[in-house]
């Protein structure tokens, strides 16, 4: 994804003094809006903010903060980034998330590149410069140091994270049915919200 492209046409006054200019800065990307796919749900309490992409039937729940005040962070389709995860960048590096990506709650990625088909569990952290590969597992409350690669479908855990094994048939089949679960959920918490926004309501004068 192109960002410079996507809000070059971003218009920002003046930057303010800085109290240390020396330190780059990115002060346009502070205005630039988030662009998040019709189909994408983002639930009440997430924070988007600057360079951030939602694609195609991705989900971002509850608590999370997603800052791209520098680089770019995008979100591929139906990837799931659950609840109080955090995502942020470097200046010169971005957070990538792929598609049908899952992120446990209180993950923390930090400009890395989740590849397709992963699986980062709960508690766990990326740090800067790494990549996780496709169909891989880092198992929950894991560190990934920085500029670690992990192999596509490998099974990873530990502080810091080691390789433990070949992710297997059984282990694949979870993180597939975990991933469309999210989107399932996804696509009821948008429907819901589109009909509260009509002013439907249920039978039972409950909010459906």
């Amino acid at each position: 994804m192109e960002e410079k492209i996507r809000w070059s046409d971003v218009g920002v006054p003046e930057p303010p003094e800085l109290p240390y200019p020396e330190e780059r800065s990115d002060w346009e990307a502070v205005w630039c809006e988030p662009v998040v796919d019709e189909t994408a749900w983002v639930s009440p309490g997430t924070v988007l903010i600057g360079r951030v992409v939602l694609k195609r039937g991705s989900s971002v729940w509850y608590g999370c903060v997603l800052r791209g005040d520098e680089a770019f962070i995008e979100v591929g389709e139906e990837s799931n980034i659950q609840d109080c995860s955090v995502l942020h960048v470097e200046p010169d590096t971005p957070c990538i998330i792929g598609d049908h990506v899952t992120l446990g709650h209180r993950v923390t990625v930090h400009a890395s590149e989740i590849e397709d088909w992963a699986m980062v569990g709960i508690g766990a952290t990326v740090l800067s410069g790494s990549v996780i590969g496709s169909g891989a597992i880092v198992a929950a409350g894991a560190l990934v140091l920085e500029g670690t690669k992990v192999p596509p479908e490998t099974l990873w855990a530990g502080v810091p994270a080691r390789e433990i094994k070949r992710v297997t048939p059984e282990l694949k089949e979870r993180v597939i049915s975990t991933n469309r679960q999210y989107a399932n959920r996804a696509a009821m918490y948008l429907y819901k919200e589109k009909l509260l926004a009509r002013g439907q309501r249920s039978s039972r004068g409950q909010s459906i």
